[in-house]
């Protein structure tokens, strides 16, 4: 996005977790994001599974209602300064696509499933964004259907990993009838404990000198702690505090009857299973305290956003990265994407190409050789499977795909089904994309260093011409027969290609 906001500039941020629905509305303010505004309801929607895994009506009307109702408060936002992230459950949802396409219309904006790690990585920058101290930290964030675990250094994480235990998650899991016991709050805790021990050796050598929590579970856990007098002097959660809590809770046979001072009412269900996680944390991990921070899921939306508005968008550093981890030929990949970036500009208007369709096609042309490091036979499957399956910092799961669709069919022969494919997960832009990127890679195929000549593409959207200087063609006999190949496998997505 080729954007530049001023002071005043509103944006906003919706996250769809697995147990609460957040809208955070903020001000940019001399270059800083200032919040003004949130919205929140405990949608629970990681707890409206049904046998098949899918989210089941009643869930998903919850759900809908509570974006409706967030949908009147953003009619001020304009829509390119508006993100949503799904998280957890709607990345286990076997029906995500179908919820999602009903919210989508209510929101009039697309919506972004992201991945655990990427989660992860938008968490501690939300929380970094609120805390003064230096130094390596250690940022954990329970969530409804999963916690996220991030090493830090000020702005910079340093490892991020999500995994799968959650309050709602082992609410159902471990107290679905509501009754509480020793036996299962110590099942839940050493069923944590069992997850946590994956990362726990890798994140101890790396090491911390501070430990920071976010969001309602560990929220709810410091204001418990804090009414009743068993933080430390500094408000700090703590292991004796924990230990107090654990108590109070198993004097109690079931969630309806808990009366703690702090714990809100709809907290009240879903109390044991986040106390049995931060108790696994604490425990596997050998924490002695924990802090808490404001900033979460929704800040680091915000700031992610004000990064791509402000030309600091960390996917360009994430393409850049994965080219110098797969050792692509960088000169060859400028020369595509400056032809891409080319035929783009001349196309864009008629093809009704916006700038979000211009950066994928750039990090597509930039991307689109990385499957060479595996095999030149190929070469394009393998260079899809990676964009498809790796932790991409900044991208959304439906952001890979699109990208991966890009550069598996950016060479060799192509099919009909694929042009569907296009469609369904970008529409006809990614599907022009898609057109702009094979030619663009075809006229560099000799991969010569020797500038190419004024090229003119022009197109109804069904056909494309391509013009090069006269004689051209005549002089470059191998470039003109990739043109005539090209014309045939252009075919069968129904795009004439005309060369003059």
């Amino acid at each position: 996005m080729n954007q530049h906001l001023s002071d005043g500039s509103l944006l906003a941020a919706i996250d769809l977790g697995s147990n609460s629905f957040h809208l955070a509305i903020a001000r940019l303010d001399h270059g800083e994001v200032r919040r003004i505004d949130s919205l929140s309801d405990k949608v629970q929607l990681g707890a409206g599974f049904d046998k098949d895994n899918n989210l089941s009506a009643e869930a998903q009307e919850r759900a809908l209602a509570c974006l409706a109702r967030f949908a009147q408060r953003l009619q001020a936002i304009p829509l390119k300064r508006l993100r949503i992230v799904a998280t957890n459950a709607l990345r286990q949802a076997n029906n995500a696509s179908l919820f999602i396409e009903q919210a989508e219309r209510i929101l009039k904006k697309r919506i972004e499933i992201v991945a655990g790690r990427e989660e992860a990585r938008l968490i501690y920058l939300g929380v970094s964004q609120t805390l003064a101290d230096a130094g390596r930290r250690l940022v954990v964030d329970i969530g409804g259907g999963s916690t996220e675990f991030i090493i830090g250094e000020n702005f910079e994480p340093l490892a991020t990993e999500s995994l799968q235990m959650g309050c709602v998650a082992y609410t159902q899991r471990f107290f679905a009838d509501g009754s509480i016991s020793a036996k299962a709050l110590n099942k839940a805790i050493m069923a944590a404990r069992q997850e946590v021990m994956v990362l726990s050796n890798a994140y101890k050598s790396l090491g911390w000198q501070s430990v920071v929590g976010s969001s309602g579970t560990i929220k709810a856990a410091r204001q418990i702690m804090l009414q009743n007098g068993w933080s430390n002097s500094e408000g700090l959660i703590t292991r004796e505090g924990l230990q107090q809590v654990r108590d109070k809770i198993l004097s109690y046979k079931h969630v309806s009857e808990l009366q703690i001072a702090g714990l809100k009412d709809d907290r009240r269900a879903i109390l044991p299973a986040g106390f049995a996680i931060i108790q696994a944390v604490f425990d596997e991990l050998e924490l002695q305290t924990m802090t808490y921070s404001d900033g979460a899921l929704r800040e680091g939306v915000l700031h992610d956003m004000l990064g791509r508005l402000s030309h600091e968008d960390i996917r360009d550093r994430s393409a850049n990265a994965l080219m110098a981890r797969y050792h692509v030929d960088t000169s060859q990949a400028q020369r595509v994407a400056q032809t891409a970036e080319l035929f783009f500009q001349q196309t864009q208007t008629i093809l009704n190409l916006d700038d979000e369709d211009q950066d994928l096609l750039r990090r597509a042309a930039l991307l689109h050789e990385i499957g060479l490091a595996i095999s030149h036979s190929s070469y394009h499957k393998h260079g899809a499977y990676l964009l498809q399956y790796s932790d991409v910092a900044g991208f959304s799961q439906a952001d890979q795909e699109k990208l991966s669709l890009l550069v598996t069919c950016h060479r060799r022969k192509i099919r009909a089904e694929q042009k569907l494919q296009l469609i369904k997960s970008g529409g006809l832009s990614l599907f022009y994309c898609a057109v702009l990127l094979r030619l663009a890679a075809l006229v560099h195929h000799s991969r010569s260093p020797i500038p190419l000549p004024e090229l003119k593409l022009s197109s109804d959207g069904s056909h494309f011409i391509l013009q090069f200087p006269q004689d051209w063609l005549i002089n470059h006999p191998l470039t003109s027969a990739d043109l005539e190949g090209e014309k045939e496998y252009l075919s069968s997505w129904d795009i004439q290609l005309l060369v003059s």
